[in-house]
């Protein structure tokens, strides 16, 4: 049996910590803290006390009063509370939102639904040359009917964290409400909200080694009347998020952050130099950028683009390791990370980037791994792609012909170039470069097994849509598979 890859994507989620995962197992019982806490008798009681307890333990871990605190099922639900409620309860006063082109998109969804569905106006400001958004650009975007900025403290790709405290100011000094999504600096830095000018916080339990589908909205004293709840049926959670307490999560939340406060001084220090390790050994490699090296990075978080890849043809040969990549390639459009792309990264370097996120179960030797496994895969890539112009294994015939064929190009998502040994009017052998996903670099190594034999009139063995069929290929990627048939059909082209 293989071993488990080794997890490096600590910053999409973490494992449940055993005494968080042991303090929610205490209220699902019978034997344990099961009653719904609003209710008034011994067992609700008893429930509701865990939940104050652990609004005590996140809000010790943030900087808040434990009364600024309310619960929800995460950051994604908080950042859309925050954003739709602050917007509409303030549209009396304004209609203009600023935010980041490199926020999360549980931040970019419900502004973009506020300016297509709601009449506001959105600003979203691009980081500087460092990285980060600054504070002089965003105080030029004010406007008098500006009600709300939503500017994330640790951005979840790259880890840059934003002058939150100057960006707080400018807002608090206007009279505008402040949101900042805090879901990848709480229990990696310090936080101590009750010391900036920020009105609404975001968090999530899970990438802190609580479990998943549990958060909390910071809302600042005296904030409450910039803000209405988006749901209805219920006075719990200040009236604001109605609905019955999920205690075991709230519970195993708190706990999560009482681990967090307690290791945060010595494990902030432990990832940042597993992190530094990590990069220095990627900075040797050929090729390499580190996105957001201008900037201060939250500890854990390296983000890395290479030159020459196929993002997730990288990705796809990283058995050894659990990493995310910035491209989603899942269709036949590219779509690279926006946030790179923001960072001015261009669409090629975008899609061949890298999330390494370390966390508590990550040591020195799991990121010595993840350089020797990036170190190969990066030099048999390099040579698989037709820029190496690499020669080719093809044994001479006697009589025997050299043709090759291309489609794409450099810079473009797919380029494949086949080579084809032929004899008289038949192939006796093929080979192939590729820059492609690995689905096309499938399709085109299983071809060059198909065309030997096949005579100039027959080269082409059947269709793209056939050998998407044969190689179990998500039709998704059927425009890929074009750019390998006109690859062969260019073969045809040269066959003079």
């Amino acid at each position: 049996m293989n071993a488990a890859p080794v997890y490096l994507d600590y910053a999409a989620t973490t494992p449940v910590d055993a005494e968080v995962a042991q303090a929610m197992s205490e209220c699902l019982t019978a034997a344990g803290d099961f009653g719904n806490p609003s209710s008034m008798h011994a067992y609700g009681l008893a429930a509701a006390a865990r939940i104050e307890r652990a609004r005590a333990q996140v809000a010790a871990l943030v900087g808040a009063r434990p009364q600024e605190l309310l619960f929800t099922s995460g950051a994604t639900e908080s950042n859309n509370l925050a954003i739709l409620g602050g917007a509409r309860a303030n549209a009396d006063r304004g209609r203009h939102i600023i935010t980041a082109r490199t926020e999360h998109k549980s931040v970019l969804d419900p502004c973009r639904h506020l300016e297509k569905k709601e009449g506001f106006s959105v600003t979203r400001l691009a980081p500087g040359p460092g990285g980060r958004i600054d504070p002089a650009q965003l105080a030029a975007a004010l406007r008098a009917d500006t009600i709300l900025v939503s500017i994330m403290c640790a951005n979840n790709e790259t880890g840059i964290v934003e002058d939150v405290a100057a960006i707080g100011a400018l807002c608090r000094d206007r009279g505008i409400a402040f949101h900042c999504d805090c879901a990848q600096a709480a229990g990696k830095m310090s936080l101590a909200l009750h010391e900036l000018a920020i009105d609404f916080a975001s968090f999530t339990a899970h990438k802190l080694y609580g479990p998943k589908g549990i958060g909390a909205l910071y809302v600042r004293s005296g904030a409450r009347g910039l803000l209405q709840p988006l749901n209805f049926g219920g006075g719990q959670e200040r009236a604001l998020r109605p609905g019955t307490l999920a205690t075991h999560q709230i519970v195993g939340f708190g706990v999560a952050c009482a681990l967090a406060a307690r290791l945060l001084p010595d494990e902030s220090a432990r990832l940042a130099a597993l992190s530094e390790r990590l990069w220095q050994g990627l900075a040797a490699l050929p090729g390499t950028h580190l996105n957001g090296a201008g900037a201060p990075r939250v500890p854990g978080i390296v983000n890395v683009s290479f030159e020459g890849v196929e993002g997730e043809s990288l990705v796809a040969g990283l058995t050894e390791l659990a990493v995310s990549t910035g491209a989603a390639c899942s269709s036949d459009s590219a779509d690279p990370s926006y946030v790179l792309r923001a960072l001015g990264r261009d669409v090629r370097l975008a899609e061949s980037s890298l999330r390494f996120s370390v966390g508590r179960q990550t040591r020195d030797g799991d990121v010595d791994l993840a350089v020797g496994a990036v170190r190969r895969e990066l030099a048999r890539l390099r040579a698989l792609s037709p820029a190496a112009d690499a020669p080719v294994d093809l044994a001479a015939r006697p009589g025997g012909t050299l043709i090759s064929g291309e489609a794409g190009g450099p810079g473009e998502a797919t380029w494949v170039r086949f080579y084809l040994l032929v004899v008289g009017d038949t192939v006796t052998d093929a080979r192939y470069r590729a820059f492609a996903c690995p689905h096309t670099t499938d399709v085109a190594a299983w071809l060059c097994g198909q065309l030997p034999g096949r005579a100039r009139s027959a080269l082409i063995p059947g269709t793209p849509a056939e050998w998407a069929a044969a190689r179990d290929i998500p039709v998704q990627k059927l425009g890929r598979l074009l750019v390998v048939e006109d690859a062969l059909r260019d073969c045809l082209a040269n066959w003079t």
